[in-house]
């Protein structure tokens, strides 16, 4: 299976979460509506992440996660450009590939996927990267979830 890279957008990402960008002008945007937790034990989790190891195109997707009860949102601090690959959970169980997407994000854009959406591991392709990560946690099996994909999938930009 292969999957095309599209720019990252707010219309065609919305199924699976919100995209994130400061506002142009002086003030706030608030996104509050995107942050969901299902579980009333969890907590609100902020880490920062660093990424050196770079990926190049065409890649080969063999593993998505997924949150089952929390958002997860992912803001630059500093970054080039950085994958974002998403698809809804099956009836069957794992990732509906068939349904996924790719997305290539730019150094300004964030994102927060939505609670019990699949999602590829942070990918980055210019340069090394740090983002902070928020989601909720309770210490429990739902806070994340890996699935090896039984056929890999191809990440390309045309």
């Amino acid at each position: 299976m292969k999957l095309i890279l599209e720019p990252l957008a707010a219309e065609p990402f919305a199924p699976f979460g919100d995209v994130l960008v400061a506002p142009r002008a002086s003030g706030r945007t608030y996104f509050d509506c995107a942050l969901g937790n299902l579980r009333p034990a969890a907590r609100p989790s902020l880490s920062l992440a660093r990424k050196d190891e770079l990926s190049s195109l065409p890649l080969t997707a063999r593993q998505m996660e997924r949150h089952e009860f929390s958002s997860q949102s992912f803001v630059p601090l500093e970054a080039g450009r950085w994958l974002v690959v998403v698809a809804p959970h099956a009836g069957r169980g794992g990732p509906d590939m068939e349904r996924a997407r790719a997305f290539l994000a730019g150094p300004h854009q964030g994102v927060t996927y939505k609670a019990d959406t699949w999602h590829h591991p942070l990918t980055i392709l210019d340069r090394p990267a740090a983002f902070a990560v928020y989601m909720w946690l309770d210490g429990g099996k739902g806070d994340e979830e890996f699935f090896t994909l039984p056929a890999h999938v191809t990440i390309a930009a045309q």
